[in-house]
């Protein structure tokens, strides 16, 4: 927990994380992210996909994966001003293992219709981190610099169960969502002897349960061919759909506004004086309902194509901590994957996963009256790897990309997505001998 911690100090500076809860953290794990966040229709016998829990009955192998970014990004106004950074740090960790191992009905020749799955994950829910300066003369105050710091956020943990039936997939993620955001802006008066600045500090937690719900379908295109020849590629189109309601939380707040005299370099010269103090004030607010659905096709593990559309509705979200009034959001992501051969046994690259998206979404947020947009191509490599005897998965991705173009704030970035995916298929295997 205490490294999760850390993940809103990652040394971001996001000017946009001051409105709502914060920049909103992608669900999708890196293995999608690579591939435009494709993720209402996909599922996978090794790999986690969180966003439409109703993939977890498709598990065969039990699954760990851990997430690491590195980020930069260069900001720049309608003054031709800019700034770069770069930050960095651990995003997720989750682990999903099927509930009776299919190991069983191979050994016992038993073909079972309904498989069952579980998953545990811990994750950002959104990053608040911003830290800013601006600088104007004022007649008879000389140099005032207002200064705009934030830091925080709010995270979530699921425990997710899925049963399928054939072709048919259904699951369920239940939640909780907690943490603490803290603002404060200070307007220093540089060139006056001793001045009073003044100092306005906000700060609220948030907690509350949260769920989603999900399906997915599977239509075999050449089943009949598949069967008769196991080394044919099986043709699919998976479908899937994923959603919730928007959900109760509840908030405390606390307010601090106060003047700062500094008369010398101890704390004894430091006086302040208080002008509005609220301690542990109760609140209570709504988080957005969410739908997303799409659609892949899959020939085999050689390739695959998909698009995904996602729309959540801020407008209902209501914080008596923070009140603001948000817009409703839509993203569209298209993208895929390419393996050349993955049990080829001359070239390691042609058992490596190619993967490849685009996506554009819209901001709950607006600068200057202007809805902000935010628009990135992705790509990535699944890279094989063996750990104690067993085939893992090291996925590698950048995602580059703009937000707020065409407002008074815009971001350029790319962000390096690095993490690893350990299996174990041994899990819940019925032993004859010991």
């Amino acid at each position: 927990m205490s490294c999760f911690n850390a993940v809103a100090q990652g040394g971001e500076n996001s000017p946009f994380s001051r409105f709502g809860i914060g920049d909103i953290v992608d669900e999708s794990f890196y293995h999608l992210r690579s591939m435009g966040s494709l993720g209402s229709s996909f599922a996978d016998d090794f790999n986690i996909n969180i966003v439409n829990p109703a993939s977890y009955a498709k598990l065969k192998s039990t699954s760990f994966d851990i997430g690491l970014y590195a980020k930069y990004a260069r900001l720049r106004d309608n003054a031709d001003q800019s700034s770069s950074q770069w930050s960095g740090n651990l995003e997720y960790i989750s682990l999903a293992f099927p509930l009776s191992n299919p190991l069983n009905a191979i050994l016992e020749r038993e073909q079972k219709d309904f498989q069952l799955g579980m998953a545990f994950t811990l994750m950002p829910n959104s990053t608040v981190s911003y830290d800013l300066s601006s600088t104007e003369e004022i007649e008879g105050l000389q140099t005032i610099t207002r200064n705009f710091e934030g830091s925080g956020g709010t995270y979530k943990f699921y425990w997710g169960n899925a049963l399928s039936y054939k072709d048919f997939s259904i699951g369920a993620n239940l939640g909780y969502a907690f943490g603490n955001i803290e603002y404060e802006r200070n307007v220093v008066f540089s060139d006056l002897l001793f001045p009073y600045n003044s100092v306005f500090t906000r700060d609220y937690s948030i907690n509350g349960f949260i769920w989603k719900l999900g399906a997915q379908y599977s239509l075999k295109l050449n089943e009949r061919q598949w069967k008769e020849n196991r080394n044919t590629p099986l043709k699919k189109i998976v479908f899937g759909i994923h959603g919730n309601s928007k959900t109760s939380m509840n908030t405390t707040s606390n307010r601090f506004d106060r003047t700062v005299q500094v008369l010398g370099t101890t704390t004894a010269d430091v006086f302040i004086d208080t002008i509005a103090l609220d301690v542990a004030l109760p609140g209570t607010g709504t988080l957005p309902g969410t739908i997303g659905f799409g659609a892949s096709y899959h020939k085999g593990n050689k390739f695959s194509l998909g698009f995904d559309f996602q729309q959540t509705s801020w407008s209902k979200y209501e914080n008596e901590a923070n009140p603001e009034t948000l817009n409703d959001t839509y993203r569209i992501s298209v993208g895929g994957h390419v393996r050349p051969n993955s049990k080829s046994f001359g070239s390691y690259f042609k058992r490596a996963i190619y993967r490849y998206g685009f996506y554009y979404q819209t901001d709950p947020r607006e600068l200057d009256n202007k809805a902000l947009t935010n628009a990135g191509v992705t790509l990535g490599m699944g890279l094989p790897f063996i750990y104690q005897r067993k085939i893992s998965h090291a996925n590698i991705g950048v995602n580059l990309g703009r937000r707020g173009q065409g407002s008074v704030l815009t971001e350029n970035f790319a962000r390096i997505l690095i993490s690893f995916t350990f299996n174990d298929d041994e899990w819940f295997i019925k032993r004859k001998y010991d």
